[in-house]
């Protein structure tokens, strides 16, 4: 699939893929997510990480806690959930799944997050709607300009932990899922989805 390139000049500077100095004190490897400055970091060797801008879930259906990377998947089928359709009764014609594509709301690649070896239906994945970055816009997951997820997906090859945290002062160690209000994204993760050992 081709990707649309983004306008790059209309997107917030702070939001553009960045390494900066690591501000989380986790290991290597590990993905943190500071809900209150719309910033998801990767963590890297030497002090660093990369900084990508997200959007994350909007009123009502934000998350906070601990998870695992444990799937992932390029070109994702979306599959809206039941209660997304209850909802949303326009999506139904979706309900076996809408082809990957640019187009698709889970984007052009999909990390699936587990919590005790289950999935929790929470996902890091693309968006086409790259003007969401910054905001709070999705059901829950933490969205990505497609070219930033691309980036996550290729440097995620094993299980990664995760924490998402109202800010980073917030300890990700003692944190357990919160909330359930976010709504699933989708019905679950794809058979066909590389699971990650």
């Amino acid at each position: 699939y081709q990707l649309p390139a983004i306008p790059v000049a209309k997107v917030d500077p702070k939001f553009v893929r960045q390494i900066v100095t690591d501000p989380t004190g986790e290991k290597p490897g590990t993905i943190v997510v500071d809900t209150s400055e719309h910033f998801l970091y990767l963590v890297r060797d030497g002090g660093t990480a990369i900084r990508y801008g997200v959007s994350l879930g909007k009123a009502g259906f934000g998350w906070t806690g601990s998870a695992v990377v444990q799937a992932r998947k390029k070109w994702p089928v979306w599959t809206p959930p039941p209660e997304m359709i209850q909802r949303r009764p326009e999506l139904a014609k979706y309900k076996d799944g809408m082809p990957p594509g640019p187009q698709s709301p889970l984007g052009a690649r999909a990390l699936y997050l587990f919590r005790d070896g289950k999935d929790t239906m929470y996902r890091l994945h693309g968006t086409p709607e790259w003007d969401s970055i910054g905001k709070n816009a999705s059901s829950g997951c933490v969205r990505f300009m497609n070219q930033d997820i691309i980036d996550l997906y290729s440097r995620v090859n094993g299980p990664a932990q995760v924490f998402v945290r109202p800010n980073l002062s917030a300890a990700g160690k003692i944190m357990a899922v919160s909330s359930r209000t976010a709504e699933p994204i989708d019905a679950g993760v794809p058979r066909d989805a590389e699971m990650l050992q």
